[in-house]
């Protein structure tokens, strides 16, 4: 703008003063501008792109291929033009990051009229998580350098992670043996490893319940009467405050906790029975951008990087449930919330309890993570445990005193506690939760 003024300023000077040669240098200066601003819009208005990734849900360590296609739809070349596939940031900080990018995702190229151009790059993933690729930004202009032009030209993609699943040692998938017991009030489940009595035989019993000696001693039918199995399964309860996790453990101990929760809830849906995730944790598809992908030119290069990333935050405070039930899909829908899981800044677990305990069945196991356990969240346990909830603590510290001053609160409200050290100390937890 500021030189389209300057010569049409200098045009007027010229044309008062009568200056031929300066006016007809203004003339050909104001010319050029025209036609190089007409072509940087037509180059950049006639771009269009799509992209395509082979899968959209992956483990950690899978490799996705993404293929972007360009098309110039216009008759006249574009001689350069520097395309970006956005990525997020915070997906590049770490040390690996989380997303290991294979290939060229930024390029400078040129395309001739009615020409298409592919863009093929892989991401390697390392970390779960909800990931936003693209939307692709282009950016084009005269060949003088006096207009720059930014446009977005494809919606974005996503890409969900799952979180490892580390398979569990001792114990026997096959087992039915129930995680814990509690006192009820009514039976739930017969447990047929453990034989409480005999009765007199009812109709409608089937054959394996007749107790054949009682029946042969006495002349009459009678059947077995197995003892109630109270507890079957469990409700995982995830504390993912960011108050919890202090920034120089980051991202190890979160991404521990995330670990631990989908390994015990695959050892569980192994074993057929119920099992649930209650978290307090923030869910990264709700900062996904609903609209805005489509403007057609944009003042800056880093104006379309924030236009186009994903929001910082969302306003969620409620919980974030799967319901405890049995179920081949059970499974599945933890390891999305857990892949998707973000840490936040809304409820506390304390209050997460609160919220949530009408919805707990008393007929699982209550399996609480806690990173930083306050006195508030070992009374909200604690809670639990007086209302007939059968209760465990998994205290994600390495460091034996923290453990022991974490473990003070719960043991005082009758909560067992266990140590979560690291990765390698899983399989034990989890066996010893399922064994004991």
């Amino acid at each position: 703008m500021r030189w389209l003024v300057g010569a049409i300023f200098l045009l007027l000077v010229a044309i008062v003063l009568d200056f031929g040669l300066l006016a007809y240098a203004m003339y050909a200066l104001l010319g050029v501008m025209v036609l190089s601003r007409w072509l940087a819009d037509s180059w950049s208005a006639h771009l269009s792109a799509t992209r395509e990734t082979n899968r959209g849900r992956v483990e950690i360590g899978d490799t996705v291929a993404v293929v972007v296609k360009l098309e110039n739809k216009s008759w006249l070349p574009i001689p350069w033009m520097l395309l970006e596939d956005l990525l997020p940031r915070q997906a590049m900080i770490h040390n690996p990051p989380n997303l290991q990018v294979i290939g060229r995702r930024m390029q400078l190229i040129s395309l001739r009229g009615g020409a298409r151009k592919t863009i093929l790059y892989q991401l390697t993933c390392n970390r779960r998580g909800y990931y936003q690729l693209g939307p692709l930004v282009a950016e084009t202009g005269d060949l003088f350098g006096l207009y720059r032009r930014y446009r977005i030209l494809s919606e974005p993609s996503f890409l969900l992670a799952y979180p490892k699943v580390i398979p569990l040692e001792g114990f026997d998938i096959a087992s039915r043996r129930p995680i814990g017991e509690v006192r009820m009030s009514h039976r739930l489940y017969e447990d047929p490893t453990r034989m409480a009595g005999v009765r007199a035989y009812q109709a409608g019993d089937p054959l394996n319940r007749v107790h054949w000696g009682a029946t042969a001693s006495t002349g009459q039918l009678h059947s077995k009467v197995y003892e109630a199995s109270t507890i079957a399964g469990a409700t995982l309860l995830l504390d993912f405050h960011e108050t919890s996790f202090d920034p120089k453990h980051e991202p190890v101990r979160s991404e521990l906790a995330i670990t631990t929760v989908a390994s015990i809830a695959g050892a569980i849906c192994e074993m057929g029975q119920q099992i649930g995730l209650v978290t307090n944790a923030r869910d990264a598809a709700e900062r996904v951008k609903r609209t805005g992908w489509h403007h057609q030119q944009l003042p800056s290069r880093q104006f379309a990087r924030s236009s186009a990333a994903m929001l910082d935050d969302s306003e969620r405070l409620r919980p974030q449930v799967v319901p405890t039930c049995r179920g081949n899909l059970q499974l599945r829908l933890i390891l999305e919330t857990l892949a998707r899981a973000e840490k936040t800044a809304g409820l506390t677990f304390a209050q997460l309890v609160r919220e949530t305990t009408s919805r707990l069945p008393a007929s699982a196991t209550v399996i609480a993570l806690l990173t930083a356990p306050t006195p508030e969240a070992a009374i909200a346990l604690g809670n639990l445990r007086r209302r007939g909830f059968a209760v465990t603590a998994i205290l994600n510290t390495y460091d034996p005193f923290e453990f022991a001053a974490m473990s003070g609160p719960l043991l005082a409200q009758r909560v067992e506690t266990r140590q979560l050290l690291d990765e390698h100390s899983i399989p034990t937890i989890c066996s010893n939760l399922v064994l004991r």
